[in-house]
């Protein structure tokens, strides 16, 4: 008689019976339960309903390029450099013909430039010859794009393509790991967990979500917990409340006017 306790698979063979134990799916890394995952997302939908990204664009190919520019800048700093370059230059054909040297000019003040600009013109020359001018719906053709790594083509798929991607910024990792919600010590390990402990029904919005609490609450140098909607469920050693602030919907985004 079969133990019903045993959950093991038995695999028959000519000479013996093998007996294969499965081991347990191992645990994601967090520190919160489902049912708490969901309650500081439930209120971080409330707070801002249509979250959005800060960087300024008109299409993909603008977004591309801004996305790429922002590493190590502020969203702020690289919208006042691209007002004027996307004015003139919101294709990668027009881009290649205003050509590296004139890219510069438009983008010196943002840190890098030398090499940004440089890359900002092999992507298009890229999108160009490979892709038709068009920007690519794919990670995999994302990140082969001259200064495009994961984190801007997981951006780009986003909010150019509406795909649920995790974009790990320095604000996501430091949250994922303060609050100890996906803790990790790549942003890939911290994105790999994010997309499994966030609740799919907000999965899509979750990165600016999470982006924005990081930017304007939970802040780098003192997380403002007295301004925090889920100071009651944050289990960071760092936290110095645990009354949540009032959940209200916040002011509409003004886009363009970040402080960072």
């Amino acid at each position: 008689m079969t133990n019903p306790k045993l959950k093991s698979v038995t695999k028959s063979s000519q000479n013996s019976n093998v007996i294969v134990r499965r081991k347990p799916a191992a645990a994601v890394k967090t520190a919160y339960s489902l049912a708490e995952r969901e309650e500081i997302f439930r209120r971080f939908s409330i707070q801002r309903p249509e979250p959005r990204g800060e960087l300024e664009h008109t299409n993909p190919f603008t977004l591309v390029v801004a996305v790429a520019l922002s590493a190590q800048a502020t969203d702020a700093g690289v919208n006042k450099a691209t007002r004027a370059l996307f004015k003139i230059a919101d294709t990668p054909q027009k881009m290649l013909d205003l050509g590296e040297e004139k890219v510069r000019e438009y983008i010196k003040t943002i840190g890098l430039y030398r090499n940004k600009a440089k890359n900002v013109v092999a992507l298009s020359q890229m999108l160009a010859d490979e892709f038709g001018g068009k920007v690519p719906e794919t990670r995999e053709e994302l990140v082969r794009l001259p200064g495009v790594g994961r984190k801007t083509a997981n951006v780009v798929l986003s909010m150019a393509f509406g795909q649920a991607t995790m974009a790990v910024d320095t604000h996501i990792f430091r949250i994922a790991n303060r609050i100890r919600l996906a803790p990790g010590k790549t942003p890939d390990e911290v994105e790999d967990r994010l997309m499994k402990v966030v609740p799919k029904q907000y999965l899509y919005h979750a990165h600016h979500w999470l982006i924005l609490h990081g930017r304007y609450t939970c802040k780098a140098r003192r997380p403002e917990c007295e301004r925090c909607v889920i100071a009651d469920i944050c289990k960071s050693p760092e936290k110095s409340s645990d009354i949540p602030a009032p959940l209200v919907e916040l002011p509409p985004q003004v886009i363009g006017e970040a402080v960072e």
